[in-house]
């Protein structure tokens, strides 16, 4: 894993329907190739999307959204609108702020379930989509453990801590992490506070409407259905515990255009920058600018 030294984006800032102001990074990247939106799992923030950027910047716009309660995104006074219809008039709000008529997107979980939403709300808009361990089934035993850290507070007084913590509660998804791996991931997830504390990077109320009954009651395969004829990547943990092998199949089977690729030795989610990730998504951005 890589880490970034030295920003190569710009922050921009966009208004939700509800008034509140949401921020993203901007990659920059030639004009006359479709973006590339991306956009994070549940408790996920821009830097998710750090190595995958920082990679394809320059060859590829890159717009990597940050979710209302996330991050420099203002957290929302209402927690009941931490839901996916909601996040996805705030992408559309985002979308026609910038302008964006033609963009592939980058979906891991949450975000791939938006992918999907986009594609049924836009028809013919998507140049092509990556979805990362998410499909129209989501797995009960990966909802059920979620749930089960999704919204709990906690500090830390260093990195290594923060760290052996993270460790702790998502260990059995990436096994053969080193501690080295997972200060990584914890730079990802959490931010130094003015206090000189460590502490996840989100608004722990993300978790309420999570934690309701019939959370995964949407049915997504009409939505999925609408990436027929997109060129596409589905990207699956072979540990995970929210995407089956069965529905990943049926998947690839309705859909001829997506492709496939298993991660091995890794549960939810994938981070996007192994190497079986990194040489899939180059495939996946060949196909596209071959296609446009």
């Amino acid at each position: 894993m890589v880490t970034i030294l030295e920003a190569r984006w710009t922050d921009g800032y966009w208004w939700s329907k509800d008034g509140l102001r949401l921020h993203y990074r901007d990659y920059p990247g030639p004009s006359d190739k479709p973006p590339i939106l991306c956009l994070p799992g549940l408790t996920r923030n821009v830097r998710d999307f750090a190595d995958v950027a920082d990679r394809l910047a320059g060859s590829w716009r890159l717009i990597v959204v940050e979710q209302r309660g996330r991050g420099e995104s203002a957290y929302a006074k209402d927690p009941m609108s931490y839901v996916p219809l909601t996040y996805l008039q705030d992408v559309e709000a985002l979308i026609d702020t910038l302008g964006l008529g033609h963009f592939i997107v980058f979906g891991t979980s949450l975000g791939g379930m938006l992918a999907m939403l986009l594609s049924a709300t836009g028809p013919g808009r998507l140049a092509g989509a990556l979805l990362n361990d998410i499909g129209p089934v989501l797995e009960i035993a990966g909802l059920t453990r979620i749930r089960s850290y999704v919204g709990r507070s906690g500090s830390w007084p260093t990195w290594v801590h923060a760290a052996r913590a993270l460790a702790e509660v998502q260990g059995a998804s990436y096994p053969e992490y080193a501690l080295e791996d997972w200060l990584v991931m914890a730079k990802r997830l959490c931010r130094l506070t003015s206090s000189g504390k460590i502490v996840l990077d989100y608004d722990m109320k993300i978790a309420e409407p999570f934690r309701l009954p019939g959370d995964a009651a949407m049915d997504l395969w009409p939505a999925l259905q609408s990436l027929e004829g997109v060129p596409s990547l589905l990207v699956r943990g072979a540990l995970s515990d929210v995407l089956s092998e069965e529905t990943a199949s049926e998947m690839v089977r309705r859909l001829p255009l997506m492709d496939y690729l298993t991660v091995p030795a890794v549960g939810h989610a994938p981070t996007l920058d192994e190497p079986p990730c990194r040489a899939a998504i180059d495939r996946l951005l060949d196909r596209i600018e071959r296609a446009i």
